[in-house]
């Protein structure tokens, strides 16, 4: 607000500086001049004139500092009254009066009243029509000031501001020949444009009105009469108003040549007044992967701008040195105060190195101890825990008149002159932001190319690009505006980049748009890494490091040559000692997405691998000098680390850096600890870790133990003296986090123990030290965090670290550490707090399939009570888990029937069956998350019931509604993982052979939606599925009448014609699969068939006994894995189940003159001749 500060110099300097008066006494001199203006009343007179226009002087003079007591209400009553005293005619007091309402509501930022608005939006937009010319711009800035925060009221003026010739349309024209004027009406539009929370915006026809304003006004060059200053202002106001427009107004830009537009005004204004860079962009930006028109002229010295080049020099001479000395207040008023950096040269010989491969960029710290030391002042830093956004509100303060921020005094025109469009340059990346954030995805992937720039082809200039403003850009600010413009692209980009793929040499005639992303993605590496070389300020470094750590959890570096991760890791090493704390966060954080991007990666192993000691030897040490191992633990109680080496693998004694610096940031009580050298003076005078320091740590852990766990079992014992750490503190979020890490550890030892394993058993965590390790946890802090009913999210956290625990060690463990967890998470599936409820069902329905607890009966009822409880909650999350954690339940009840002691039926209750039997079916009607798992309850609910169970009446009705839930699910269009639990579940029930498959009325319904299904559902696994239920029942009575079998018969059939018939590419892959169910079904049908099928049989093969035997052969020479539908996988099991089926058939009594059985056992016996042939072959 240079109209602010500009008054107050006049009285003695800036806002800051002025003197500040009490209250009282400065609501005393504003209620003392209002009063003696609102005792005039309105006079023509020459006196009544002159004593408003002193009154108005004195009013606009006073100094108010921050309001000083001024009520919002008195104002508008002050401005509505001077607005009354000053007629229309008297051109100077219409002037001195808008002056006044621009200084008093800009000053004390007051927003109007509604009625008082109405009268001066009037006043206003009156002296527009009326008054003369010169006014206007005082009138306008008025109007600004005036409709700032108040758009939603000014709905009664918006025709005659933004209608059909509108003034402030008419005054924002191109034609305006005033160029203040227009200025000033645009930012009328722009102020307008402001959303308020809560209130209405504006109508869509105004937003578009406003829209192409702004538009028009950025596309157009500058006027010859217009300064440089002007443009830069104007252009500003434009940015602002299309920010709003896009924040506020939620404005969908659906029209390619629309947003095409806009894309490529926002380029040119992001390089406006950026030294040494002069682009000519299309009036339109199409969407396209291929490099867009770029007409940047070749590089020339700018003469015009001598004074830029030689601070930059000075500049770069001096980061070789030291390149983080600069102070954080120094970093803030770079821009403005007239000391540009020049990043290109020092970008050169970094880009040259790094394309070498052999140079380290320099290490931006000192030695420990020395005066650059990243310890120093530390303290300080650890306060600056968050990074103020360079695009926080402050940026669109309210622009006020031409008058200038600064006098040529305070640093020159030309100083004045780059601020101006550097602000420029903020103001369209931050427009870019919230472009990228209003738009789609695959949308804004089209324009990829404008915007990110590509590897240069052999003597062609490099592209401009949002790297070029974060390597040549002078101002800090504008560097680190373009780096969170190129995080938001590179966010939840990861399926567009994983089309990228260099691992092989192309030698074609054209560049595949798989090697142009791929380029693309070295590129960002290279100029990234470039810039974190060059860059001096701490702020702008932090955001180099979060777009880095995007960059790297979205690239596919599985389909990428080597190297590029080894560059980052390397050249982040150093920025982990960095004074700024925020820097520090940000190299863990990068650091943590390197180990968790598809681990596990083969790169990443060798990096963790890298000896502790690498390149410690001197000042530019790639980690801190860490202490022993176990230097930090107190004397531990008990057998806790006798054993700890007993997990380690067989040459695996180099430890791992990563994990020691993370261990060592999150126990040490004192940063200076782990400087080494026993410096107690130093570990004395420095403070203490900061928090978000120890929660990245712990986040990196637990990324370690997730992704690289054969790296981090190494030390299981000393992480568990961690968690024990970490939950023992009073901080919840550090507890949170060691909790997680405790559920990380858990699971990554449970999938070491997996059946499908890869892992050779001398190579997993011994179980007695699993045992050991789940011991130290339950004897220490998780059972007060599980309890801890203060903090909710640790308490659930803490459910799911107790439900990763191996089941074998849970046998294991002292039947007071089990009786404890159990008694525990049944008490917390009783929680009020529906988080802790959901954690805790969870946790139990791991528990019920443990091998020591399934066949505990009176464990599975009370556990099967609790689920059934929690199915009935409110809560969406807690009813799916509830779900889940019940087809786990009736999971063990299946396994439980293949025991040879059948005491466990026996004695399970009917009662709770018929219980859970009602829970499932209510569920199956519930949302998709529900759903999923009930349907697959009750498929095992079925399965499970016993004779005994099928002769009481209550259960013959109960499994008739089981079945219509389970119809209803097979035919619903719900999501295709209900449909196939609905299926499986289906063939689950026709396995129970008390159930009366065939004679039910309900079994046609049940056959007609699985035939419905395999052959015309869209997803072919669902399709596989239903084959699958339709090939179990295990005798021909349970098919029915031979009607119905013929019915079943024939849509197998067709569903074999249709298998390859599918609109959706990624069906493809499981045709093979589908015809491999459905001819395994036929075979099948085929070996239970009677005498009154084979005519149908018979007609069917006449029509399609090729097309049949074709499959069929081709299911006999597949070698296709066993899936879980129980498909045969041998070439000798397949062919005896032909073999079974011509059997079968030849030994039908078929009815004397039928030919149908004939030539059924023709074909079969034709089949297995071909194939037998082939094989022969």
């Amino acid at each position: 607000m240079a109209t602010v500060q500009v008054a107050s110099s006049l009285l003695g300097g800036s806002p800051r500086e002025a003197p500040r008066e009490l209250p009282r006494e400065l609501g005393t001199g504003f209620r003392r001049l209002s009063a003696r203006l609102c005792a005039l009343r309105p006079d023509d007179s020459s006196s009544s004139r002159t004593e408003i226009h002193l009154l108005l002087d004195q009013l606009i003079s006073e100094n108010y500092s921050e309001g000083g007591g001024v009520a919002p209400e008195e104002v508008s009553t002050l401005l509505v009254h001077a607005c009354r005293l000053v007629p229309l005619g008297q051109n100077h007091l219409v002037s001195k009066v808008s002056q006044l309402i621009h200084h008093l509501l800009n000053t004390l930022q007051v927003i109007v009243d509604e009625q008082n608005l109405d009268f001066l939006l009037a006043y206003a937009t009156s002296a527009l029509r009326q008054c003369s010319c010169w006014t206007h711009v005082k009138v306008l800035q008025a109007l600004a000031a005036l409709v700032y925060g108040n758009g939603s009221k000014c709905q009664k003026y918006l025709p005659d501001l933004l209608g059909k010739g509108g003034l402030l349309v008419k005054l924002s024209d191109l034609a305006q020949p005033d160029p203040e004027v227009r200025r000033a009406a645009v930012h009328c539009m722009a102020n307008l444009c402001l959303s308020v929370p809560g209130q209405p915006y504006l109508e869509e026809p105004y937003q578009n009105i406003c829209f192409q304003a702004f538009l028009t006004t950025l596309q157009s060059p500058k006027s010859p009469d217009m300064d440089d200053i002007t443009f830069c202002m104007l252009l500003q106001n434009a940015l602002k108003g299309i920010q709003s427009l896009l924040n506020g107004g939620k404005m969908k830009l659906t029209q390619t040549e629309e947003l095409g537009a806009l894309l490529a005004v926002l380029k040119k204004s992001m390089f406006h007044g950026l030294p040494g860079i002069h682009i000519e962009m299309p009036a339109v930006l199409y969407p396209t992967p291929l490099p867009q028109y770029d007409g940047r002229p070749p590089a020339r010295p700018q003469p015009c701008e001598p004074s830029a080049s030689r601070p930059a020099g000075n500049r770069k001479k001096k980061s070789k040195v030291k390149p983080k000395k600069m102070q954080q207040g120094e970093e803030e008023e770079e821009e403005e105060s007239g000391g540009e950096r020049e990043a290109a040269p020092a970008a050169g010989s970094g880009r040259a190195g790094l394309q070498e491969g052999g140079a380290q960029p320099p290490c931006p710290l000192g030695a420990p101890g020395a005066p650059g030391s990243p310890f120093q002042g530390s303290g300080a830093a650890a306060g600056k825990d968050r990074v103020p956004s360079p695009f926080s509100p402050s940026v669109w303060k309210r622009v006020s008149s031409s008058e200038s921020d600064y006098s040529d005094a305070e640093g020159g025109l030309q100083s004045k002159m780059r601020s101006y469009q550097a602000k420029v340059r903020q103001g369209a990346l931050a427009c870019f932001l919230s472009t990228v954030k209003s738009i789609e995805k695959k949308v804004l992937y089209g324009y990829w190319s404008a915007f990110v720039s590509d590897t240069p082809e052999l003597g062609s200039p490099q592209s401009v690009s949002l790297m070029t403003l974060t390597l040549k850009d002078p101002s800090p600010k504008t560097r680190a505006c373009a780096l969170q413009a190129l995080s938001a692209i590179l966010e939840g980009s990861k399926q567009f980049l994983s089309v990228a793929e260099d691992t092989s040499d192309h030698r074609r005639a054209f560049t595949p748009f798989s090697a142009m992303v791929a380029s693309s993605v070295r590129e960002l590496h290279r100029c990234l890494l470039l810039a974190l070389v060059a860059e001096s300020s701490s702020q702008t470094l932090t955001q180099i490091i979060k777009c880095l750590a995007n960059l790297v959890s979205n690239s596919p570096y599985n389909r990428l040559k080597l190297s590029l991760l080894t560059k980052v890791w390397n050249q982040i090493k150093p920025y982990i000692r960095h004074k700024d704390v925020n820097v520090r966060v940000s190299s863990l954080t990068l650091l943590g997405a390197i180990v968790s991007t598809h681990a596990p990666l083969p790169e990443v192993q060798l990096l963790l691998q890298q000896p502790c000691s690498s390149g410690l030897g001197n000042s530019n040490s790639a980690t801190p000098h860490l202490c022993h191992p176990d230097w930090w633990k107190k004397a531990p109680s008990g057998p806790f680390l006798e054993d700890a080496s007993v997990g380690s693998p067989a040459g695996s004694s180099e430890p791992c850096w990563l994990i020691r610096l993370c261990i060592s940031t999150v126990v040490l009580p004192r940063e200076g600890c782990c400087a080494g050298g026993g410096d107690a003076s130093s570990a004395a005078g420095s403070a203490h870790v900061p928090s978000p320091m120890r929660l990245e740590a712990l986040q990196v852990l637990a990324h370690l133990a997730r992704g690289y766990f054969s790296v981090a079992q190494v030390y299981l014992m000393e992480l568990g003296e961690v968690i024990c750490k970490c939950m023992g503190e009073a901080d919840p979020s550090i507890q949170l986090h060691g909790a997680k890490l405790l559920e990380e550890l858990g699971t990554g030892i449970i999938q070491q123990y997996k059946p499908d394993s890869p892992l050779a058993p001398g190579q997993r965590v011994p179980v007695t030290l699993v045992v050991l390790f789940w011991t130290a946890m339950l004897s220490g802090p998780l059972p007060r965090a599980l309890q801890n009913s203060e903090h909710p999210t640790l308490q659930a956290s803490a459910c799911d670290a107790l439900s990763s625990i191996l089941p074998d060690a849970f046998s294991s463990l002292p039947s007071d550490w089990q009786i404890l967890c159990i008694t525990v998470l049944l008490g917390l599936n009783d929680s009020k707090n529906r988080l802790v409820k959901a954690a805790a069902s969870r946790a139990l329905g791991v528990y019920v399939l443990f091998p020591c607890l399934r066949q505990d009966v009176i464990f599975v009822a009370d556990t099967a009570n609790a689920i059934l409880m929690s199915l009935q909650d409110k809560s969406l999350n807690v009813r799916a888990k509830a779900a889940w954690s019940l087809g786990n339940l009736t999971d063990t009840l299946i396994v439980n029937m293949d025991t040879p002691d059948p005491s466990f039926q026996e004695e399970f209750s009917g009662l709770l069956l018929l219980k859970m039997l009602r829970s499932a079916i209510e569920a199956s009607r519930d949302k998709d998350k529900v759903k999923s798992n009930a349907v697959r309850a009750l498929g095992n609910l079925l399965h499970f019931l016993q004779p005994s169970h099928m002769e009481k009446p209550r259960f013959a009705k109960i499994v008739e509604e089981s079945v219509q839930a389970l119809i209803s699910a097979v035919l619903t269009e719900a999501a295709m993982k209900v449909r196939w639990n609905a299926c499986y579940a289906m063939g689950n029930a026709f396995k129970n052979p008390a159930l009366p498959l065939g004679t039910a009325p309900w079994t046609s319904q049940a056959y007609h939606a699985l035939t419905s299904v395999v052959t015309s559902c869209k997803n072919f696994k669902v399709r596989i599925r239903s084959a699958a239920a339709l090939s179990l029942p295990g005798r021909r009575e349970h098919y029915g009448p031979a009607d119905q079998y013929a019915q079943i018969w024939r849509a197998l059939v067709t569903a074999l014609q249709r298998s390859e018939d599918t609109t959706d590419f990624l069906e493809f892959k499981y045709c093979a699969s589908l015809r491999t169910q459905i001819c395994q079904a036929l075979v099948h049908l085929l070996s239970l068939a009677g005498a009154p099928d084979l005519p149908c049989i018979g007609e069917s093969l006449e029509v399609n006994g090729d097309m049949i035997q074709s499959y069929i052969l081709q299911f006999l020479k597949s070698g296709a894995e066993r899936d879980d539908s129980g498909a045969p996988h041998g070439p000798q099991e397949r062919d005896q189940m032909v073999k079974t089926a011509l059997e079968h058939v030849s030994g039908v009594q078929a009815p004397p003159g039928d030919t149908a059985q004939r030539a059924i056992v023709g074909f079969l016996q034709d089949t297995l001749a071909i194939y037998f042939d082939s094989v022969r072959c």
